[in-house]
């Protein structure tokens, strides 16, 4: 939101290889504060313009924050497409929504721009990285994301993942870091990463994602979050209520560390509450 292409098509020149047809498209400054549909189909003509004239030539992508919204919006509407690419780059983008997006419209009617950044697009974005080698660079300022978006809102099953201490979400445009980043994950040919092994925190982690209403959320609150159940092995399940009533939650590993945050609105605060209850009683073997 709120950038034109020039910042992205520094960062394109600096990392691409030599000899690259680089296409930076701009989305026009305004435009992005409103509709994201207009911001697809743009990208899309470029897409598609860039294939034709260039029938032969593979492509990679590189997508930060709103950028990576669309390009998923994109490529799950052109599955042809995914054989030309050879990677796909996230810079902070907030796949599985963004915790601010949804404080703005926290009924999920949304605000412009908010009521599609709000939304998770994660089971569409993980088709993808599956079959395009992907990755995710996330920047950490405040303890649990980039000051803009949650950490945890860029993680993808499949995609390699990197998360760069001290670089905040404008800076993940821009820093030295994520250009050693990108030229290192392109140095040598790459496949989509194998999905970790199942364990009871992953599958509470699944599980609460599923819930209607969820957002995933920076670690705000977890000092004040109280316990609602332990498991055998030591992995937890802890809840704080803000001040506005509104109820986030957090699943805790058996040392002590958040490893998943999110929180939900008003109206979806009884379906949190039933699936505490349900993932109590279903991962406790």
């Amino acid at each position: 939101m709120a950038d034109n292409n020039k910042a992205m098509g520094i960062l394109a020149n600096k990392v691409a290889p030599p000899q690259s047809y680089v296409i930076a498209p701009t989305l026009g400054f305004i435009q992005t504060y409103f509709e994201i549909e207009p911001l697809i189909r743009k990208v899309e003509q470029a897409a598609g313009q860039a294939f034709q004239q260039n029938p032969d030539t593979p492509a990679r992508i590189i997508a930060t924050s709103l950028g990576g919204v669309i390009w998923v919006e994109v490529l799950s509407r052109h599955p042809e497409w995914w054989g030309r690419f050879e990677s796909l780059v996230l810079l902070g983008s907030p796949i599985g929504g963004a915790d601010l997006a949804r404080m703005v419209g926290p009924f999920g009617w949304g605000i412009g721009m908010a009521k599609h950044l709000g939304q998770s697009r994660r089971a569409l974005a993980e088709r993808l990285t599956v079959e395009i080698p992907t990755l995710v660079v996330a920047g950490n300022t405040t303890d649990g994301g980039d000051g803009t978006v949650p950490i945890e809102s860029t993680k993808l099953k499949h995609a390699h993942f990197i998360c760069l201490d001290g670089v905040d979400h404008p800076g993940l445009r821009t820093h030295p870091a994520v250009v050693k980043v990108i030229q290192e994950f392109w140095s040598q040919p790459r496949e989509p990463f194998p999905a970790s092994e199942e364990n009871v925190v992953s599958k509470l982690i699944a599980h609460f994602r599923s819930v209607p209403g969820i957002t995933d959320a920076s670690e705000k609150g977890f000092s004040r979050a109280r316990n609602v159940f332990s498991f055998a092995d030591g992995v937890s399940i802890r809840i704080w209520t803000n001040l506005l009533g509104v109820n986030h939650i957090f699943i805790v590993n058996n040392h002590g560390k958040c490893k998943y945050a999110a929180f939900v609105g008003w109206i979806h605060s009884a379906g949190l509450q039933r699936a505490i209850s349900t993932a109590i009683q279903s991962f406790q073997d």
